[in-house]
């Protein structure tokens, strides 16, 4: 179409919209005669006649002839549209037209700059299901969390904005302009509290998908986030809402948009004592706008917000002023860290998570984790939170290695705080107690001896349970200095796990233990494993236990449900979800009631009723999906209460004040306790260390690595375990294992040993490669126990 007729019919449209076409009975609604139509100004109206004639809309036969100036109008708004205050998507692709027609994008980056740069402009710009706003007019302020930003159209409009030069520079630069004020209009003027919409600016301008460029990072962005960072909770929250729903692609460009800025910014800086990255205000920035794609990543994926221990774990506050508080360190020693206010406002918790739509290990930032200095974190964390960032308020973005030494201080802390009472109370009244947990055990009664103190103790003084540990076997000498402990813990999971003593049952198929719901044992037995898992993560010391992964998230005070079954019965999972899937008539091929039979401690079959008169309820297709929540729920909940109940119990008497629960999601917490199965010995050869004359140079030392080096999965795990008494690394891997070598003597026919509370091998100098492969291997298959001497 040439100019002349285009012009023409933008005419007719502008005349159509603004006195009709004389027609009472109009039913056309771009039409000033019809009943429906809104009237325009003649500004609107000109710039709906270019939107009009864009998309070659229903045309009127008019009655009348357009004025002089009315021409002159439309004429003007083509030439430089000066009266476009807000953008739609028709407005942008009429522009467009014309800028494309006259070859001179001009007029493009004029609109494009003066809306993306004022806040009021985008307000209004790319509303969806709804009128356009009149200028001058905005929507009522309302909390309602539904959005109203059109945001496939504005997606569209980015697309084709990316493909002009002219208009990204634009586009940069209006943002450039336009963030600093943003932050200053919700800092100081409550901007959001009064225009709800206001939330509708931060939605068009993350849509961009040019943040994450150079010019970006280094101009734009970081304002961008400071200003975010600035928006009320509910305002966070419906943000949230509005990025869970988006497709997976957009949401994971939105987590690495903020992941690259806080990369960019810290490899681009130099941080120390005078200068930390908790007060770098970009990284600050970035961090909290990361944290809500973070809840939008779990809101959006599987989510189960029931299924919650209905155990009050927090004891309730005392009237009475405790140690602490006398001593002015209450805020050190608080018990839990502030609720977070997006988690509250929400409803959702990361332990809520089944699945997110993101990974949590994406979310981790490693360049992050290089910078950051724990110490100082901890006390921001601690002491300071009202006025100091800590980079535990988004545990999301730390990895496990830099979360445990946060947590390392925490325990630390605790315990030289103890160490002070007892210093207090000796001074007050006279007497010397222990400042350590002092444990004074016989090798032959490990566990009747450990469980009277320990219960003693838990009665007595349980904030001694805070103590550093310190082991002591009767008869023997030797200072604890972390080896005697961790020989303790040994001896006692050792025995525990015993299957004959029918504490814990044991699936050959996943090789975990279970509790078995049968057993005779009190509940202080329980409470004992309890209180020994909460001991070795208060201090640092990996166990040997092989739990299912439900344990760790019951701790955390979830319920068991049927999602759990996999990995802790795998057989009845695969039976009940055959139920579930079954195609035929379930009541007449299966022939199930909501009665089910296990068998005892003695193998004896035992009846149980999932629900009232059970015998007589058949499971149908209708009913199944009850059946089988209810069956999940007896097997890992109802039947083992009253043993997990003990157990959790001795867990929280160490942990309960820890910022374990808030840091760690439950498969760190399995992490914490039993170390990683990702086994690096290329990094275990580094950092071991050497005695007794050998050296990394030492010819036997070097024919030890190549044979490690050259055995099986299955058979390094065996080493492992015969000379740390675990199969598994530490929190960081095995780089951070503190590993000895020792010589023991020239060559020999023995086989080598092991101290594995130490992590010591003794190495004779055998004469050959072979000689030490086969010993070597001899030593670690028919080990028994856990190798000591």
């Amino acid at each position: 179409m040439n100019r002349s007729a285009a012009k023409n019919l933008i005419e007719r449209y502008f005349r159509q919209l603004t006195d009709g076409c004389g027609n009472d009975d109009c039913d056309n609604e771009f039409c000033a005669s019809c009943r429906r139509f809104r009237p325009l100004d003649k500004n609107e109206a000109a710039v709906r006649a270019l939107e009009l004639w864009q998309k070659n809309a229903k045309l009127c036969d008019s009655k009348t002839s357009p004025t002089e100036s009315d021409i002159q109008a439309v004429v003007d708004v083509k030439e430089d549209f000066s009266d476009v205050h807000y953008l739609t998507e028709n407005t942008i692709c009429t522009i467009l037209s014309v800028c494309e027609e006259d070859g001179d994008y001009s007029a493009l980056i004029r609109v494009v700059g003066r809306v993306f740069s004022n806040a009021n402009s985008l307000i209004k710009s790319f509303r969806k299901n709804e009128p356009e706003p009149r200028d001058g007019a905005s929507d009522q302020p309302g909390a309602s969390p539904e959005v109203a930003v059109d945001v496939d159209s504005v997606r569209r409009v980015y697309e084709r904005l990316e493909k002009i030069e002219q208009a990204e520079s634009a586009l940069l630069n209006a943002l450039v302009y336009l963030t600093p004020n943003l932050e200053l209009d919700l800092e100081y003027l409550e901007a959001y509290q009064t225009d709800p919409d206001y939330l509708n600016i931060f939605v068009i301008l993350m849509e961009n998908r040019n943040l994450h460029s150079p010019e970006y990072l280094e101009m734009a962005l970081p304002q961008l986030c400071k200003a975010m960072s600035k928006l009320p909770v509910a305002a966070l929250a419906r943000l949230c809402k509005l990025w869970s729903g988006y497709e997976l692609p957009h949401i994971r460009r939105l987590m690495e948009t903020f992941q690259q800025l806080i990369t960019y910014t810290v490899v681009s800086q130099e941080y120390g004592g005078e200068h930390l990255v908790n007060e770098d205000d970009t990284v600050v920035a970035a961090c909290k706008c990361l944290k809500v794609v973070f809840y939008a990543s779990m809101v959006g994926g599987d989510v189960d917000t029931e299924h919650n221990d209905d155990e009050d774990d927090d004891e309730a506050d005392s009237d009475q002023l405790s140690l602490h508080e006398l001593l002015g360190e209450e805020r050190l020693y608080k018990k839990a860290p502030q609720v977070d206010l997006l988690e509250k406002e929400l409803g959702v918790r990361p332990i809520d998570s089944r699945k997110p739509l993101i990974p949590f290990e994406d979310f981790v930032n490693e360049s992050l984790n290089d910078v950051v200095e724990m110490d100082k974190d901890f006390t921001f964390f601690k002491v300071d939170a009202e006025t100091k960032f800590s980079f535990q308020t988004c545990p999301f973005v730390l990895n496990v290695v830099t979360k445990n030494q946060g947590l390392y201080y925490d325990n630390r802390i605790r315990m030289y705080s103890e160490r002070r009472l007892t210093a207090l109370y000796s001074t007050a009244q006279g007497q010397q107690p222990s400042p350590y947990l002092k444990l004074k055990v016989r090798r032959d009664h490990v566990i009747d001896d450990a469980l009277v103190r320990l219960e003693m103790i838990s009665m007595e003084n349980p904030s001694d349970l805070k103590k550093q540990l310190f082991v002591e076997f009767e008869g023997e000498q030797g200072v604890d200095e972390g080896g005697v402990s961790k020989e303790f813990f040994q001896l006692v999971l050792e025995e525990i796990f015993n299957p004959d003593i029918g504490m814990f049952t044991y699936d050959d198929d996943t090789k975990l233990f279970w509790f078995n719901s049968s057993s005779l044992e009190i509940e202080a037995q329980y409470t004992l494993v309890g209180i020994v898992l909460g001991l070795a993560i208060y201090n640092n010391c990996i166990l040997d236990v092989h739990f299912p992964m439900v344990v760790y998230r019951k701790l955390m005070g979830k319920r068991g449900t049927f999602c759990d079954l996999p990995d802790s019965h795998p057989v009845l999972y695969q039976s009940l979800k055959e139920l579930l899937d079954y195609s035929g008539d379930v009541e007449a091929d299966m022939a199930l009631t909501f009665q089910i039979s296990h068998t005892d401690l003695f193998g004896s079959p035992v009846l149980y009723d999932l629900k009232e008169k059970a015998e007589d309820v058949p499971v149908s297709k209708e009913n199944r999906q009850e059946f089988v929540d209810l069956y999940a729920d007896y097997i890992l909940n109802t039947s083992v209460e009253r043993q997990f109940r003990a157990f959790k119990k001795g867990f929280l008497m160490v942990t309960s004040e820890s910022p374990l629960k808030y840091l760690f999601r439950p498969e760190e917490v399995e992490l914490l306790i039993c170390g990683s199965r990702k086994l690096d010995f290329e990094a275990l050869e580094k950092s071991v260390e050497y005695d007794g004359g050998y050296c990394k140079d030492t010819q036997i030392i070097k024919d030890f690595w190549e044979t490690l080096h050259s055995f099986g999965e299955e058979q390094k795990r065996l080493f492992l375990q015969f000379t740390t008494g675990t199969d598994r690394a530490p929190v960081g891997g095995l780089g951070k294992l503190k590993m000895i070598i020792a010589k023991n003597g020239s060559d020999t026919d023995r086989l080598p040993t092991s101290h594995t509370c130490f992590n010591a091998l003794l190495l004779p100098e055998y004469s050959s490669k072979e000689k030490l492969r086969e010993r070597l291997l001899k030593a670690i298959t028919y080990a028994k126990g856990f190798g000591m001497l």
